[in-house]
């Protein structure tokens, strides 16, 4: 179909049989946003990408439903899901492997385990970790999925969702009381996400598994947005929460802002 072939790219390049101009051209309304345009109107994306008005809302309106663009009826803007398309080279190579040695210099420091995730739907990903002793009854590695709701990880990067993301998670969320400790209530919990949003980082005490204790804190891209979370997690019977918030909560705060130096130099 001449639809999908280019007779030449934007930046001129020759046609191609193997060029799909559709394709060429939604990765194009994707790229329209950025630190400086972080919401954009339909006319706005079809002026900076070179489309027709209607071309542009159609490949919005795909976005949107797929879950990549939000909108107000007005304003459109992405999602945390565009993270999804480069989730595979972050976990490879950019991110995780940035956060290594920190994380094993912390680790160290501490004498715990140390991790770092990120969001993927109502789930964190593990993507980089430092373990010392098993505390948890399921192993974790590199891919680990766990709710974020429960997590001290997911709540620091929940608790920093635009507001529409947030709501959006919540409702796919599969709200289970992991253990008595539990919030399984969302309303609760966007009053405990206010709370981590406010002092900088979540404790979550026995509630993915009884007996685990862990601290987590935000890591900032270089736009200034939240990219990743790390934590320490800890055995309540071996760390009071007052040792957890005197020694191993301002090591990590000392992580993350080493961290984001480094992604600052990027």
């Amino acid at each position: 179909m001449t639809e999908n072939r280019a007779d030449s790219t934007p930046d001129g390049t020759p046609d191609s049989a193997d060029f799909v101009q559709s394709l060429a051209r939604g990765i194009g309304v994707i790229r329209a946003f950025d630190a400086d345009h972080p919401e954009l109107t339909l006319s706005d994306v079809a002026r900076r990408v070179d489309i027709s008005p209607a071309a542009a809302r159609r490949f919005l309106r795909t976005l949107e439903t797929l879950g990549y663009v939000r909108s107000d009826g007005r304003q459109f803007a992405l999602t945390p899901r565009v993270l999804e398309l480069g989730f595979s080279y972050l976990s490879a190579l950019s991110l995780p492997e940035i956060m290594q040695p920190h994380l094993e210099r912390l680790s160290r420091a501490v004498d715990e385990s140390v991790s770092a995730a990120v969001l993927a739907g109502p789930d964190i990903v593990y993507v980089a970790r430092v373990p010392t002793r098993r505390i948890m009854s399921v192993r974790i590695t590199i891919g680990t999925r766990f709710p974020a709701y429960a997590t001290s990880l997911g709540r620091v990067l929940l608790a920093h969702l635009p507001e529409q993301d947030l709501a959006q998670v919540l409702r796919e969320t599969e709200w289970r009381a992991l253990t008595e400790r539990t919030i399984t209530e969302p309303a609760t919990l966007v009053s405990e996400l206010d709370r981590v949003r406010k002092q900088g980082y979540a404790i979550v005490d026995g509630e993915l598994e009884l007996g685990l204790r862990s601290v987590a804190a935000p890591v900032r891209g270089r736009d200034g947005r939240v990219a990743s979370a790390i934590n320490v997690s800890t055995s309540a019977s071996r760390d009071s929460l007052e040792r957890v918030l005197e020694h191993h909560l301002p090591l990590l705060l000392d992580t993350t802002s080493a961290i984001e130096a480094d992604l600052r130099l990027l």
